[in-house]
């Protein structure tokens, strides 16, 4: 049963003043994803003490970096299962943890940071990973948010990161 909505609704709305759209529906994660060219970036939002106190605070501190995605999104895990499941769906080879932060290239996954990854950061290391990851996958003016549907090219998952043990992926 999903939480209730005066419940999640300060989560939702710290992310939604970063100017990160939130994702309902399965339809929306599929348009999101299929229509989003260049960097897409999922957020899997929670209710949990490392989203508050970790992931949520250290994106906001990325998200001050010159380089961004060029679209945000989020889901909410345990409100909004439909989505998040879907949203899943688009992180292959990854297991599902909440929170966590997907960046994904023209619909195929290229970087993600999990819960195991927040859990043991604080805010301002979660940031620096995130800077790293937007300096590498995404625009310099990011938020371009042209939404056009392109093709889906392949990836494979190419090594783990030595300076952060995180899940890389190349093209």
């Amino acid at each position: 049963m999903p939480y209730p909505e005066f419940f999640v609704a300060p989560m939702r709305e710290e992310l939604r003043q970063l100017g990160i759209e939130e994702l309902r529906s399965a339809a929306d994660v599929d348009a999101a994803v299929t229509s989003t060219r260049g960097t897409l970036m999922v957020v899997v939002n929670s209710v949990c003490g490392c989203a508050a106190g970790k992931a949520r605070p250290g994106l906001a501190l990325a998200l001050r970096h010159g380089a961004r995605p060029d679209r945000m999104t989020s889901v909410f895990a345990g409100f909004d299962v439909e989505a998040t499941d879907r949203a899943r769906s688009y992180f292959s080879g990854v297991m599902p943890s909440s929170p966590s932060v997907a960046l994904l290239r023209d619909g195929q996954l290229v970087f993600m940071l999990e819960r195991r990854d927040i859990e043991t950061r604080a805010a301002d290391q979660i940031a620096t990973v995130l800077e790293e990851a937007f300096e590498k996958y995404c625009s310099k003016d990011g938020l371009r948010n042209q939404p056009q549907n392109t093709p889906n090219t392949q990836s494979s998952i190419s090594s783990e990161s030595r300076s952060h043990g995180l899940k890389i992926l190349k093209f």
